[in-house]
């Protein structure tokens, strides 16, 4: 099979289109014939190696699996023996830790659903990663209530553009903050007012949010709060902090600082779940949620989707296609 292969760390020139073996799923895997699958910023991360920290996890010399990708949506090719919900032909969407970059995919059956009848292969594909960061980030961490406020920034991203849909599905008054070019794409997202950062300073502003997902940080911390209720929650899912420790040290920051304010400030890591991925589908089949797709690419361009990617202000999602 094709595939989008890296043997070692580094930009997105490391990546080659190779033939490779096509991988035989465990009693518990299912072999998907990948139609689509969408990148993000965590890939470019395990791309290069860089911050230094990721390579604990995916190899400290060069990537553990040679393939790069994780979210993912196609037609079910085989089965493993202890697979019964799931059968060759069955149209399906999740995530993979074994590379997604390919023409097949090894997936654990738990990793996979069903895609719904009015969502097409790409729209699916775009949504694990990061719609289910969303969705964890604003109804487990923050308990998102109906009639809430809620600021989202980076509205028009990844994940930006997901918690939109979905703190409006929650039932609360939205605002999203993004660049000019982007206010009526959030607009359309069902954000009820916009903030346009090149013309207002939301930290600066007299209006007082419930919750913040933060989704840039283009603000310190500091600010950002200030733009919090008293007792409002801040959820800071973003964060730089140089080659070696990257956003973990904003995320230390955070959770000192929260032992001593009212205010709740709860970075978190996303969980693979497969009840919430479960619930996106039904989010989509209803229509509560629709995936933004900035770009396309094939297979033998993933370097250049990385290289998208890895430049910031991508419109919603980008997407491979295989």
């Amino acid at each position: 099979m094709r595939a989008a292969v890296q043997h070692r760390y580094g930009p997105p020139s490391v990546l080659a289109s190779s033939e490779v073996g096509i991988p035989s799923p465990g009693r518990g895997d299912v072999l998907v014939q990948v139609g689509a699958a969408a990148v993000h910023p965590g890939d470019y991360f395990v791309m290069t190696g860089e911050p230094y920290v990721v390579r604990l996890v995916f190899g400290l010399r060069r990537p553990r699996h040679g393939i790069p990708g994780r979210d993912l949506a196609g037609v079910v090719a085989a089965v493993g023996k202890d697979v019964t919900a799931l059968r060759p032909g069955d149209e399906v969407f999740g995530w993979s830790t074994a590379g997604t970059l390919a023409e097949y995919a090894c997936v654990p059956a738990d990793n996979l659903v069903p895609v719904p009848a009015n969502v097409s292969v790409v729209h699916a594909a775009a949504v694990a990663t990061s719609a289910l960061t969303a969705l964890q980030a604003l109804r487990k961490i923050a308990n998102v209530q109906p009639g809430q406020t809620v600021l989202v920034t980076g509205a028009s991203g990844g994940v930006g553009s997901f918690a939109v849909q979905i703190a409006k599905a929650l039932g609360a008054e939205v605002t999203g903050v993004c660049s000019t070019r982007n206010v009526e794409l959030v607009r359309s997202l069902g954000a009820d007012h916009v903030v346009d950062y090149t013309e207002t300073d939301f930290t600066r502003a007299e209006q007082r949010y419930d919750v913040i997902l933060d989704n840039v940080e283009a603000q310190p911390l500091a600010a950002v709060r200030r733009a919090l209720t008293p007792t409002g929650t801040l959820i800071p899912n973003s964060g730089h902090g140089g080659r070696w420790i990257g956003p973990i040290g904003r995320i230390i920051t955070a959770r000192v600082r929260s032992g001593f304010t009212r205010q709740h400030l709860k970075p978190f890591t996303s969980v693979e779940e497969r009840q919430d991925l479960l619930t996106l589908a039904d989010l989509l089949a209803t229509g509560q949620v629709t995936p933004v797709i900035d770009r396309t690419y094939p297979l033998d361009d993933a370097a250049d989707a990385l290289r998208h990617v890895a430049a910031g202000h991508t419109r919603g999602k980008v997407v491979i296609t295989v």
